[in-house]
């Protein structure tokens, strides 16, 4: 629903979750990477918002996500902090938050991304290890990894 006051002002009107999870401050155009290091795709049947390219007074462009009746763990937490190190997520309960916490990027990254190096360990079909990146400076991002040595400021995420 668009609520107009007057002719040069508008406001949109976004519902409240009951129960969910919204993510705030996440870079501009990343919300879709984000949707998808939670696996919701089309088929997710519970109330989502979402807001592209906002104006933002910390981070000059945003996005956000509501997502209703969605839990979220550490491990999509560390993901999500790799593409949106300024990110907040905000848990909802009852309409109202009762949690709330700025993602915070890991020293040490495990499981999370693919080593481009197609000769690394970790991307060997015979023994394979897990992949393993070291922080090696947050802004702006460049991983190291620990086996090859590989430095990534691009990282793609393992499924």
């Amino acid at each position: 629903m668009i609520h107009v006051a007057c002719k040069q002002h508008r406001e949109l009107k976004v519902e409240m979750i009951k129960n969910g999870i919204v993510i705030d401050h996440i870079r501009p155009r990343r919300a879709i990477d984000v949707l998808r290091i939670l696996g919701i795709d089309g088929s997710f049947g519970y109330a989502l918002t979402i807001a592209m390219n906002v104006p933002s007074k910390h981070i000059g462009r945003k996005d956000i996500l509501k997502v209703e009746n969605r839990d979220i763990d550490t491990n999509e937490i560390n993901k999500i902090a790799v593409i949106a190190p300024e990110a907040t997520i905000n848990i909802i309960k009852d309409h109202r938050v009762v949690k709330k916490e700025k993602v915070t990027l890991p020293e040490t990254i495990v499981g999370i991304i693919q080593c481009p190096n197609p000769k690394c360990i970790t991307n060997k079909e015979r023994e394979p290890a897990e992949s393993v990146f070291l922080v090696k400076q947050k802004e702006p991002l460049i991983l190291r990894c620990k086996y090859c040595e590989r430095e990534i400021s691009s990282p793609i995420m393992l499924s």
